[in-house]
């Protein structure tokens, strides 16, 4: 087909995720059970187990994320609730041609409420662009247990991430005061930039870990003694520790990572995390 009359094939606009799911949770006959659930898009919830505890596993049906797509999650505990939250398989951001791939997810805690956030890897690919915000409301006796682990690039598959646009903001309050905030921006050549001593030595993969829990203290000297020399554990309060770890690639993050849940969940990380 010619152009001469000035006029174009159009191309087709590509299918966008667009997930979004939303969970309440509650406590009834000594066991957390699901209060409200609504999903629509490509954000699925499963629950696998029945147990004390509601587990669930967010599923991505898209099989992952490219520019301009988007997932938002809001999740509510009531008291005296637990709920354990991971991810079916490790999450992908793939090649964005354009725009941005956006996660964006809502937690409040009752009072004597629990969460385990604890999703599996995050891979970033070359040339992704995410923006990711996971921001959790506290009541004063809620706790918290939280792991973010990312790859950049598959080691094993040769991949390297030259390019591409990672922003991660963490965002924690209790009774609305902010008790943890942390926040990530990376840009441009990310593999050159993690190469750098201050940033990564060259690491291709990274973990944050937080617990906010009335004993965290007396984890400390257990946790330290089980990181290698790339991670390290603090005290930000007494009842508030923070553990960040690098490696070079993502089976050493998970070797390293998996004995520092298995203690911080007492040998009750999701089974997810073994398959």
């Amino acid at each position: 087909m010619n152009d001469d009359a000035g006029t174009r094939l159009a191309l087709p606009a590509l299918p966008r995720v667009d997930g979004r799911a939303r969970l309440t949770v509650k406590r009834r006959d000594m066991r957390s059970v699901i209060d409200t659930v609504r999903t629509s898009g490509a954000a699925k919830l499963l629950f696998p187990r029945a147990t004390e505890r509601l587990d669930v596993l967010l599923v991505n049906t898209a099989g992952g994320l490219t520019g301009g797509d988007r997932i938002e999650l809001d999740i509510g505990i009531a008291a005296g609730a637990t709920l354990a939250l991971t991810t079916q398989a490790a999450e992908r951001a793939y090649r964005a041609a354009s725009g941005i791939a956006r996660v964006e997810s809502r937690v409040t805690v009752a009072e004597g409420g629990s969460l385990l956030w604890l999703p599996q890897e995050l891979i970033l690919y070359d040339h992704a662009s995410l923006r990711r915000s996971l921001r959790v409301d506290l009541a004063p006796s809620a706790r918290l247990l939280l792991v973010e682990p990312v790859i950049f690039g598959r080691a094993a598959m040769g991949e390297t991430v030259r390019h591409g646009a990672f922003h991660d903001r963490i965002e924690i309050t209790r009774d609305g005061v902010p008790l943890y905030f942390d926040s990530l921006r990376i840009e441009g050549d990310i593999a050159g930039r993690l190469a750098r001593p201050a940033i990564g030595r060259s690491a291709g993969a990274m973990a944050s870990v937080v617990l906010v829990d009335p004993g965290a203290e007396g984890h400390l000297d257990a946790i330290r003694t089980l990181l290698p020399a790339t991670g390290g554990a603090t005290l930000l309060a007494p009842d508030l520790l923070a553990v960040r770890l690098v490696a070079p690639d993502g089976y050493t993050l998970r070797r390293d990572l998996l004995p520092v849940l298995d203690r911080l969940t007492v040998d009750t990380l999701p089974a997810a995390w073994r398959l």
